[in-house]
């Protein structure tokens, strides 16, 4: 699930609604908006977000971080770190790309706490 998909799926259950009537009413299918929750898809155009906002009455700074989300939410990425003259960073993103479906979720939020400065410890 991508952080996009979760927020949606969260709005939806919130309102007690289904994909199908969702999905009808922004303008995409059904099947794309399960793909979507499930992180089956990527990033969403922003025509989509503009339209999940709208349904959802979702205004100014909440509006910012559903945008935020749906930038932070391509399933599948691709990390270059071949101009990088640091192989630290190479193991670092190689153990990641191996590892992380053993982290849990503490864990997780913890490095990303650390890459976002927000917590060194």
């Amino acid at each position: 699930m991508t952080p996009f998909g979760n927020k949606l799926r969260i709005l939806r259950n919130k309102k007690n609604i289904t994909q199908k009537e969702l999905a009808l009413a922004i303008g995409i299918s059904p099947a794309y908006l399960s793909s979507l929750e499930r992180g089956n898809r990527g990033i969403p155009s922003i025509q989509i977000v503009e339209a999940v906002c709208a349904y959802f009455n979702i205004i100014w700074e909440d509006a910012d971080e559903v945008r935020k989300l749906a930038l932070l939410s391509h399933p599948k990425i691709t990390i270059n770190t071949s101009n990088l003259n640091n192989h630290k960073a190479t193991e670092l993103t190689n153990l990641l790309a191996s590892k992380i479906n053993y982290l849990n979720k503490e864990q997780i939020e913890k490095m990303i706490n650390i890459i976002k400065n927000k917590d060194s410890n």
